[in-house]
Formats: C-alpha cells, sequence, structure tokens
C-alpha cells in the first residue's frame, strides 16, 4: 500500500486508471485492484468511471486520492502514521 500511496500521492489531484499504476509501482493486477478497492472503501481514494477517448474503446475507471489519503502518504512519508489496522494492508 505504501509504494501504491506514494505514486498516488506525486500526482494527487490527476486521475490515474489502474494500467498506469500497475506500471509505475511494479504491482500486478490481483494486488493493485483489490488494494483500490479497499482503499476507496476506506475513504483514502475516490474512484470514477471515465469514458473512452476514442469511439468504440470501453468505459475506464480512475482513481485519485483523497484528502484523508493524501494526510495518511504524507504523514507515511514524514515518518509519522500507520497503515490502517484492519490487517489487510500488514
Amino acid at each position: 500500500m505504501r509504494v501504491l500511496l506514494e505514486a498516488m500521492s506525486a500526482q494527487r489531484q490527476q486521475w490515474r486508471h489502474g494500467y498506469d499504476l500497475m506500471k509505475e509501482t511494479g504491482l500486478l493486477s490481483g494486488t493493485l485492484y483489490p488494494l483500490l478497492m479497499r482503499m476507496t472503501d476506506q475513504g483514502l481514494v475516490e474512484a470514477e468511471w471515465h469514458e473512452p477517448a476514442q469511439p468504440g474503446r470501453p468505459a475506464r475507471h480512475a482513481y485519485r486520492l483523497t484528502a484523508a489519503g493524501f494526510a495518511l502518504a504524507l504523514g507515511l512519508a514524514q515518518g509519522r502514521g500507520d497503515l490502517p489496522s484492519d490487517g489487510a494492508f500488514a
């Protein structure tokens, strides 16, 4: 989760697609998407559907950090704060 928070906080106002996050973080889809779903449930990430840029392409989910997610990322980067303790991110 730390690497994902770090990647997303670098461009915190931009909507990011999962594929781009996979390339940047090196996380596999089976790890990345469950993390994004849990982080969304915890209010750390917001997600929305984006219409395709080209006709005939499917809509895609896009993700960005919420204020709470950015605060957590900032706290972790500064050595203060902990990951959520639900066991999912140990």
